[in-house]
């Protein structure tokens, strides 16, 4: 593409990170999908933005749909297309955007998986015996209380938790809002237990919350790790992730307060649509135990009363 072409993209996300101020892992993002949208040009031949048709956006998405990709990662791909191109029909630099109206194709829907209820109580019911299995307790714990994510437990500072109050502030989530959860009994007093041991682990400065061995803000991937290690010693056999504690903590708050909206705000969703995908969770769940318990649900028609019965004629 041309030079001026390059210009502009990197217009578009200096535009993101410093009046946007969107999260650096959305700026990456970003990045990722319009450089692959600039490589697909490229070799098409294509050196300015207003070149771009909507034939050649549905092209380019059914190449990258036969190179593997799935349906939610061409919506992303489609969906920072357009932002693109909103940026620079403002800035008049274009006269149409040519990924309007175009659509990625569905893909099956999968749902999150969760832990039951059982599951947590083996993962959180330990002894822990070191001070860093102290520290990853607590995070464990407000993981499953508060409904975090992995980013958002990693950027927690030690004044945005109120243990008198209950409560935890998210200074900057996804989308760059706040908003203040509750904190359970069972969190609070393994965060007690942290906050006891932190300082022979924190450097004197650190504000961050959680730590690392080195004293600084642990990383989100140490987190992944932390979890991965914990969950092997305590014999757990499903791959557990950081993000499926949040899950479980939405999948079981909705099964039991049925409160939908309530449940969309302490997980900072902004489009109730996503929490919606909970509601699934909970009819699979309510499905099975029908169809184990209900007596005329059984699959097989053999044990249907009086199907064999031989009747005279």
């Amino acid at each position: 593409m041309h030079d001026e072409a390059h210009q502009r993209l990197r217009a578009f996300l200096d535009q993101l990170r410093y009046e946007r101020r969107l999260s650096p892992q959305t700026i990456k993002g970003y990045t990722r999908d319009l450089e692959q949208l600039v490589h697909y040009c490229d070799e098409s031949d294509i050196e300015q933005w207003n070149h771009l048709q909507q034939h050649h956006v549905q092209s380019y998405i059914a190449s990258r749909h036969r190179k593997g990709l799935g349906s939610r990662s061409l919506q992303r791909e489609l969906s920072a297309i357009r932002s693109f191109y909103d940026y620079l029909l403002k800035a008049l630099r274009c006269d149409h955007n040519p990924a309007q109206g175009i659509c990625a194709p569905k893909g099956p829907r999968r749902l999150p998986k969760t832990l039951d209820v059982d599951q947590i109580s083996g993962l959180l019911e330990t002894d822990p015996d070191s001070d860093l299995e102290i520290r990853d307790l607590a995070m464990w714990e407000l993981f499953y209380s508060s409904g975090l994510r992995v980013s958002e437990l990693a950027g927690l500072s030690l004044n945005d938790v109120d243990l008198n109050d209950g409560s935890v502030l998210v200074e900057e989530g996804k989308g760059r809002k706040s908003r203040v959860l509750p904190v359970g009994r069972c969190a609070k007093d393994a965060i007690r237990g942290w906050l006891d041991v932190r300082p022979c682990v924190a450097a004197v400065d650190e504000p961050a919350l959680f730590v690392s061995r080195r004293g600084s803000r642990i990383a989100v991937r140490s987190i992944q790790s932390r979890l991965e290690r914990w969950c092997r010693k305590q014999g757990l056999s499903e791959h557990v992730h950081p993000h499926m504690l949040r899950h479980s903590f939405a999948s079981h708050l909705l099964e039991s307060s049925r409160d939908l909206r309530a449940v969309q705000e302490l997980l900072g969703h902004s489009n109730i649509g996503t929490t919606q995908i909970y509601t699934h969770l909970d009819f699979q769940h309510l499905a099975e135990v029908y169809d184990k318990a209900h007596p005329r649900a059984q699959k097989s028609a053999s044990k249907m009363p009086g199907k064999n019965k031989k009747f005279p004629v």
